[in-house]
């Protein structure tokens, strides 16, 4: 007798923050093609609605603005309900703030902008999906966090401290939905050196760039930079009722990073 597929979505709906480009795209892909009616959401309108055009049937595009609790109402009004969360959007601060970001020198207003993006963000996503998912009789929260959650990143801490923030919101999402019987899953996902365009700044372009690319992916012990696809995968499984007995945990898709201890900041 065939067994069902644990990994298939069908059926399910899923909404994903930050979904233009990048770990958000390549989740809502995955999603697609495991049978999920996808909403991807982002503020890249063009962009956005290019992307979700590509997908064809049981895709479609909304704006959302992660930060505005009215933006989130919006679309938690607009759409049925949904039984999947990917809190993907998210900003490192180094392009779009001024900065500085070191811990002796910073601009609170930029950290205040981070902290509003990938902390405030997916608070609300949690929120909001809570109440969408308890009436539907459960469903899983997936919060993309990062490497930079776990340890200290000294020329980025206003990101560092937001993803660590995280972390640890996952935690008591899933405490509470499990001490209120929600049959609702929270889990975090912190991605490590994964080759997207948040770390286009900081590569560069042309042979600079393969040379940068070649630099990090030296410091991972599986010796490459990761793919958009690894994480979007680990998501694709958080997702399904494979993980149905997981939850308040992370997985780590950082190419073995984080199992050493090589992160020792270089000194001035």
């Amino acid at each position: 007798m065939a067994q069902t597929n644990p990994f298939t979505l069908s059926g399910k709906t899923a909404l994903i923050t930050g979904s233009a480009q990048g770990i958000g795209l390549a989740t809502a892909q995955a999603f697609h093609r495991a049978g999920a009616t996808v909403i991807l959401t982002d503020i890249q309108e063009g962009t956005g609605e290019n992307a979700a055009g590509t997908l064809g049937g049981r895709a479609k595009y909304m704006h959302l603005d992660v930060t505005l609790e009215a933006s989130w109402k919006k679309v938690c009004q607009d759409i049925s309900g949904f039984d999947v969360l990917v809190n993907n959007a998210g900003t490192t601060g180094l392009s779009n703030t001024l900065g500085p970001h070191d811990p002796e020198h910073l601009d609170m207003n930029s950290w205040k902008e981070v902290h509003r993006v990938n902390l405030d963000g997916v608070a609300l996503g949690c929120k909001y999906a809570i109440s969408a998912m308890k009436e539907r009789g459960g469903g899983s929260i997936i919060n993309i966090s990062s490497r930079s959650g776990v340890v200290g990143i000294p020329a980025a801490t206003a990101y560092a401290a937001s993803k660590a923030g995280v972390r640890n919101h996952t935690k008591s999402v899933a405490l509470y939905c499990a001490e209120n019987s929600y049959n609702i899953r929270c889990n975090s996902i912190h991605p490590g050196a994964i080759l997207t365009p948040m770390w286009d700044p900081m590569l560069g372009e042309g042979a600079a760039r393969i040379e940068a690319i070649a630099g990090v992916a030296a410091g991972v012990p599986l010796g490459r930079m990761g793919l958009a696809d690894d994480v979007a995968y680990a998501a694709l499984y958080l997702a399904s009722d494979a993980s149905s007995y997981i939850t308040g945990t992370e997985i780590h898709v950082d190419g073995g990073i984080l199992a050493g201890s090589s992160a020792t900041p270089e000194p001035k």
